[in-house]
């Protein structure tokens, strides 16, 4: 995809924006979910409640080649069995807060990837945007608590969400590849349908172990709001976004989503709002505004 390749549209902007409200509350629905399942299982039927409305809307549409479903299933391995299993592992020991601006970091990491593999442009203000965003990340975890952020598992918590931060964010750069080739609504849905399949002998293992047990209407709203909306909505948006338009600016456009979710969480929850997590949340929202400033128009092949 070249930058501005296309004309960004009403919209699609649109599209986004109520995009980022809907994620906005993923990572606090995530929490509440926990209650009713294990980190493995709610990730895993999630996508597997996912898995017939995916196959659906695939289900006229020419079947791509062995290669092609290759390719997709592995992106798909990359987002689900690691993208969003190691988020839900590290919301279950985290708080919502702050699993919710870590997880603010994954457009930095789009754009960070987008200029690696998409060779789109990025400039020195651009990385020193995402150093601050990143540092950013760092005030909310540790500021205010000392050592105390090291102890328990908090800090594995944080790590983990990190991790899922970056693979998510591969999974979307790597997902536009192939949705020039196929198209968003195709992509999203094989990529989907492997990562589902991936999930079905962790479950089992999972379940080997602890029992399920009998979740309640909370349980079952939380998986059908990350199943419809969060995935299958979510990631056809988002890869159609990143086929239209240049990734800083369908970055841009997720500021929203932090917001949504630590006011969420504060909300549900009670997570403490003080003095050092509002200066961590402005530092990471001002590091990826920077981070997302368009480059140059005379100047696009050129990095920094």
């Amino acid at each position: 995809m070249a930058e501005g390749a296309r004309p960004v549209t009403a919209g699609a902007v649109a599209a986004l924006v109520l995009l980022a409200i809907v994620w906005g509350g993923s990572i606090p629905a995530t929490k509440l979910g926990l209650a009713d399942f294990s980190p493995i299982a709610l990730t895993a039927l999630r996508y597997l409640a996912a898995a017939p409305l995916f196959a659906a809307l695939v289900a006229r549409r020419p079947i791509p080649r062995v290669r092609h479903l290759v390719a997709m299933a592995a992106v798909g391995l990359l987002g689900v069995g690691v993208g969003q299993l190691s988020q839900t592992l590290g919301v279950a020991r985290s708080s919502a807060a702050v699993a919710t601006v870590i997880s603010a970091t994954i457009p930095g990491f789009v754009v960070l990837l987008a200029a690696i593999r998409l060779h789109q442009p990025i400039r020195a203000v651009q990385a020193l945007g995402l150093a601050g965003a990143f540092a950013g990340v760092g005030v909310v975890v540790f500021g205010g608590s000392g050592g105390d952020a090291l102890a328990g598992n908090g800090i594995l918590g944080d790590a983990l969400v990190l991790l899922s931060s970056v693979a998510v964010a591969a999974y979307y750069v790597l997902g536009a590849e192939l949705v020039r080739r196929h198209g968003a609504l195709t992509v999203a849905a094989w990529s989907n349908l492997g990562g589902a399949l991936a999930m079905i002998p962790v479950l089992a293992w999972d379940w080997s172990r602890v029992a399920p047990a009998a979740p309640g209407a909370r349980g079952i709203g939380v998986v059908i709001y990350l199943a419809l909306l969060v995935t299958v909505a979510g990631t056809w948006v988002w890869l159609r976004a990143l086929d239209r338009m240049p990734a800083r600016i369908a970055a841009s456009l997720q500021y929203l989503q932090p917001l949504v979710g630590v006011a969420a969480s504060a909300a549900l929850f009670g997570d403490p709002i003080g003095l050092w997590f509002a200066v961590g949340t402005a530092i990471v929202l001002a590091g990826i505004a920077l981070g997302t400033l368009p480059a140059p128009a005379r100047s696009p092949s050129r990095l920094g």
